[in-house]
C-alpha cells in the first residue's frame, strides 16, 4: 500500500461517520436546510470528536450558505469538506534535524497513547533516510517499557541506552545525549516515563530532563513530541494542554487513527493549540507513519 491507501485505511472509521450518516440526512431527493437539518448535522460532526466549536462553526458555514433552500448532499459535503480543510489549516512539518551534531527528539505521553510504537516508527523513518540513531530508554519506572523499546531497537538497528528500573530518568538521558555526542549519530530520541498531565512532580521531571539536556547541547533538545492516542478523543486535547506546557512541546504525533471514528480530534487539537500535527500513525507496523498534510487528510475523510 501506498502511504496515502494507509491513511484513507486510518481514516475509514471517522469517513464512514461524515459520509454515511450526512448521506443517510438525504433519505428523500434534496432535504430543506432548516433548524432540524441544522441540529442533525451538528450531532453528526461532533461524533468524530472535532469538538463543539468547530462543528459550530461548519453548522454555521452550511447555514450561511443554504438556509432556507432545499439542496442535495453534494452541495452540503462539499462545504463540509471546505471548512474542514479550513480548520486544518497548517504547513507540513517533518522533523527539524540540527544544523550539525546530533539532533535530540523527546518523547512523551501518558501511558497505552502508543508512545514505544511511535519511536519505532520514528526510528524506522529515520532509518530509511540513512541515519543512524540512538535510543534512551528514560522510562525507567516501567522494566517492561525498557524491554519493549530494546527490542525494537534490535529489529531496526539502532543503539539503545538504559539504565536500572526506578534510577533517575534524567540521568539516563544525560547518558544518551553524551553516547550520542561521541559516537557521532545522527538522531537520539529519548523516551520518557507515561504520566498522566496532572501529576506535578512528574511534570517537573520533564522540565528536569530539559534542562539536563541543553546543558549538553545548546538549543537542545530539537524536538519534542507529544504522542496523542486518537481512540481519546477530546481527553487528548487535555493531555496536550497539560504536556504543552511543562516539556515545551514542539508537535503532536497521532497514533492509533486506525482503530477510531473520532479523527475528526485533530481538528480540536488544530483549533486549541499553536502546535503542528507532525505525524499521523496509521497502523501497528514500523512503516505505518505519515507525514501529516492537511490536504491529504481532508482527501482521504471525504473519498
Amino acid at each position: 500500500m501506498g502511504w496515502f491507501d494507509l491513511l484513507k485505511q486510518g481514516l475509514k472509521k471517522t469517513s464512514q461517520v461524515l459520509n454515511t450518516d450526512i448521506r443517510d440526512l438525504f433519505k428523500q431527493e434534496g432535504r430543506l436546510v432548516d433548524d432540524a437539518f441544522l441540529t442533525e448535522l451538528f450531532a453528526i460532526l461532533v461524533r468524530t470528536d472535532m469538538g463543539a466549536g468547530p462543528a459550530g462553526e461548519i453548522r454555521d458555514q452550511v447555514r450561511t450558505e443554504f438556509r432556507g433552500r432545499v439542496v442535495h448532499m453534494q452541495d452540503v459535503l462539499g462545504t463540509v469538506r471546505a471548512k474542514v480543510r479550513e480548520q486544518l489549516q497548517q504547513p507540513e512539518e517533518p522533523i527539524q534535524f540540527a544544523n550539525s551534531g546530533p539532533t535530540i527528539v523527546v518523547v512523551v505521553g501518558v501511558n497505552g497513547s502508543g508512545k514505544t510504537t511511535s519511536i519505532a516508527k520514528l526510528t524506522h523513518m529515520f532509518k530509511q533516510q540513512g541515519k543512524s540513531v540512538l535510543l534512551g530508554a528514560g522510562d525507567t519506572f516501567r522494566a517492561a517499557a525498557v524491554r519493549q523499546l530494546t527490542i525494537w531497537a534490535e529489529r531496526l538497528g539502532a543503539e539503545i541506552v538504559t539504565g536500572n528500573e526506578g534510577s533517575d530518568p534524567a540521568s539516563v538521558a544525560h547518558r544518551a545525549v553524551s553516547q550520542a555526542l561521541e559516537k557521532n549519530v545522527d538522531v537520539c530520541i529519548i523516551d520518557t516515563a507515561g504520566r498522566l498531565q496532572t501529576q506535578t512532580n512528574l511534570m517537573n521531571e520533564l522540565a528536569k530532563i530539559r534542562r539536563v539536556i541543553t546543558k549538553q547541547i545548546d538549543g537542545a533538545p530539537h524536538e519534542v513530541l507529544l504522542v496523542l492516542d486518537a481512540t481519546a478523543g477530546q481527553n487528548a486535547i487535555s493531555q496536550a494542554k497539560g504536556f504543552s506546557d511543562a516539556a515545551g512541546c514542539t508537535g503532536i504525533v497521532l497514533a492509533k487513527l486506525d482503530g477510531t471514528a473520532k479523527g475528526g480530534v485533530v481538528i480540536a487539537i488544530r483549533k486549541q493549540f499553536d502546535l503542528p500535527v507532525k505525524y499521523i500513525g496509521t497502523g501497528e507496523k514500523s512503516e505505518d507513519l505519515a507525514l501529516f498534510n492537511a490536504d491529504e487528510f481532508v482527501k482521504a475523510l471525504f473519498e
